[in-house]
């Protein structure tokens, strides 16, 4: 029998920055290692799903299917670069519609175990919110990867981040650990941004992954191309942050804490 999935999130109620870009990538990053890799699309803006070159209105099912309908999730996944199920602007009412019923916070935890064999990672990208989305990839996860943007105010987001996990922890998932905070979008011409990656170092210490991810118009230009960096740019300076960070996961380096 197969190990189980490494569940990882991918959270921030911060919007904009690189959620999405760092799910894909890092997936992109273990698929060319050899691994088997599940992108799961919580988010109502379906981001990932368009990222991977499938448009969210064609869709016939996705995640929130899945959540409220109890679709099973191997009807919602699409084969693309990595396996995605897809998200849809549906989501948006997935929250209402569940919060209505028994054990609302672990629909994606149960959605999640029929596939949990067929894959080395199952990567979340989640909502920029706290709410019923956001808790249920919480739920499900083994640990959680925060992209922080390498700005000051990025960095205060994650005082209220580390307190929902501790209600995550206290209530529903008790193993869930952040397994690293990933600098983004990082522009090393300015001071500032390099002050940022040096507070973030200062307060979370091991916790912080050693690769920052640098600004690149390529980010950009990727997905109009439905593809991850490494595919479009394999060469170039995002892609390798993005292999060092698949690396980084791999090799423990950002080691989870509680």
């Amino acid at each position: 029998m197969h190990a189980v999935a490494h569940v990882i999130a991918f959270a921030n109620q911060k919007g904009g920055v690189a959620k999405t870009t760092s799910a894909l990538n890092v997936g992109a990053a273990l698929r060319e290692l050899g691994h088997r890799v599940l992108g799961v699309d919580m988010d109502p803006q379906s981001n990932l799903t368009m990222c991977l070159g499938i448009d969210p209105e064609q869709v016939a099912a996705s995640m929130y299917d899945v959540l409220v309908g109890k679709t099973a999730i191997e009807d919602v996944i699409t084969e693309a670069e990595i396996d995605v199920a897809v998200g849809s602007i549906d989501l948006a009412g997935a929250e209402l519609a569940l919060s209505a019923q028994i054990g609302r916070e672990r629909a994606l935890q149960r959605a999640l175990r029929p596939v949990d064999e067929r894959y080395d990672f199952i990567l979340i990208d989640t909502p920029p919110s706290l709410g019923l989305l956001t808790i249920n990839a919480l739920t499900a996860a083994r640990s959680v990867i925060v992209p922080v943007q390498c700005e000051y105010l990025s960095l205060r987001g994650l005082a209220q981040l580390e307190r929902t996990l501790e209600m995550i922890r206290e209530n529903l998932n008790p193993d869930v650990t952040i397994r690293g905070i990933l600098p983004t979008m990082f522009d090393a011409r300015t001071v500032h941004g390099q002050e940022a990656v040096a507070v973030l170092k200062e307060n979370f210490g091991p916790l912080v992954f050693s690769t920052v991810v640098r600004k690149t118009i390529r980010f950009a230009e990727a997905p109009v191309q439905g593809c991850s960096i490494l595919k479009y740019d394999g060469r170039g300076p995002g892609a390798e942050a993005y292999r060092a960070v698949a690396r980084e996961v791999l090799n423990g380096k950002a080691r989870q804490h509680a």
